[in-house]
């Protein structure tokens, strides 16, 4: 075992000598602090270990485990952990500008703390309330903090039928008629999820304001990027337009059953005939 080792060694101080030859190796060797002319593989290693103990600080070691946990959100695929990983870099980063006197990566690092925080609560209320969806709780409220207000008054046409989808709405305040069937959503709607999942991405009926409010928006890229981060809110919005399409099923019915003559009717009538 010394034998190979010891041939491994002579090995290794060859192609250090070939390599101290070139001049751009040579210089790199200088500013190591070793001899170009005579340079062994045990010097090379000696030194190297040399420097790696001395530059061994507490501010250089939470500066390595905190590119370790930057890396870490760079593999990451969903958006909690990534969070979490991020938080936990931008902490060990913190305390490298601390340890080092350096105040700007100090800021920078604290500023960057709170911001992943409440990304992290948000994503972690939207996996709460997706996975009670199955439990029945049909509570969109987890939805607000991913939308924008809109205003809109008397008269306006938030969409017509077979207009492009790119968005659905949330009914806050005020009163919007879906004209084709007369059906007015009061506020804490949804209105226009249909047209997320229509193949063409088309309106499937036309929503008019009929008392001045808002409305919350979130275009469906926006969902679709809540999708992939979290797969179960999938399941959430499948009950939320199920839902929906249920109740127009139930409209539908009660219309058909409401115009449907009686039986005692017919008869007469066939009778009259």
């Amino acid at each position: 075992m010394y034998a190979i080792h010891a041939d491994l060694s002579t090995a290794l101080d060859r192609i250090l000598n070939a390599a101290a030859d070139n001049l751009r190796f040579a210089k790199i060797l200088v500013q190591l602090g070793l001899d170009p002319n005579n340079i062994t593989y045990d010097a090379l290693y000696n030194r190297l270990l040399e420097i790696f103990l001395a530059n061994i600080t507490l501010a250089n070691m939470c500066a390595l485990v905190g590119a370790v946990f930057f890396v870490a959100t760079l593999l990451t695929r969903t958006m909690v952990p990534l969070r979490v990983s991020n938080m936990v870099g931008c902490a060990f980063f913190a305390g490298f500008g601390v340890l080092s006197g350096d105040i700007k990566t100090l800021l920078l690092y604290l500023l960057l703390l709170p911001i992943n925080g409440l990304r992290l609560h948000q994503m972690l209320n939207l996996v709460k309330k997706a996975r009670n969806a199955a439990k029945g709780d049909m509570s969109i409220e987890w939805l607000k903090p991913f939308m924008t207000e809109r205003k809109y008054r008397k008269g306006d046409v938030v969409f017509k039928k077979e207009d492009a989808a790119h968005e659905m709405f949330l009914t806050v305040t005020g009163e919007f008629l879906v004209t084709e069937i007369g059906v007015v959503l009061p506020p804490g709607r949804l209105m226009g999820e249909l047209g997320f999942l229509s193949p063409n991405n088309r309106r499937t009926a036309t929503v008019e304001c009929t008392e001045n409010g808002h409305v919350l928006t979130i275009t469906y890229d926006k969902l679709l990027e809540i999708y992939f981060q979290d797969p179960q809110f999938g399941y959430y919005f499948l009950v939320l337009t199920s839902q929906r399409l249920l109740e127009n099923i139930a409209r539908l019915e009660a219309v058909i059953a409401q115009n449907k003559p009686a039986p005692t009717q017919a008869v007469a009538a066939d009778s009259a005939n």
